[in-house]
């Protein structure tokens, strides 16, 4: 399942906090992105029309739920950009990182630490 980056935004809200009303989405997230009330309910009803998210009827409102989990997404997008740019691969993506923006002693040391946990691992 592929969601937008626009989609995306709805379900990080969905992700914080469930079951939200569209006008409480709206709140979180349309208004600081300029969206129109119409915008996010269509980007609602893409998102039901791919099972990302549930409705239910409260009243004369829905209350939307994610049907996907964070980890899940996360993990599917991840590996769909290792495979897409990299070829599967984890070494490429960092090489392509450390060479076109600088890493932090922060970042070194903690792909340092990863990786003598991986190592401890095996």
């Amino acid at each position: 399942m592929r969601i937008s980056g626009a989609e995306s935004l709805v379900m990080e809200a969905l992700w914080r906090r469930e079951p939200l009303t569209a006008e409480e989405i709206f709140a979180e997230v349309g208004e600081a992105q300029g969206w129109a009330e119409a915008t996010l309910k269509t980007l609602l009803n893409r998102l039901l029309n791919k099972n990302a998210v549930s409705a239910q009827k409260d009243g004369r409102r829905y209350l939307y739920r994610p049907l996907v989990a964070r980890d899940e997404y996360v993990e599917s997008e991840s590996q769909g950009l290792l495979d897409r740019l990299f070829d599967g691969r984890l070494a490429p993506l960092v090489s392509h990182f450390s060479e076109r923006q600088k890493l932090t002693a922060q970042d070194i040391a903690d792909l340092k630490r990863l990786i003598a946990e991986l190592d401890d691992e095996r």
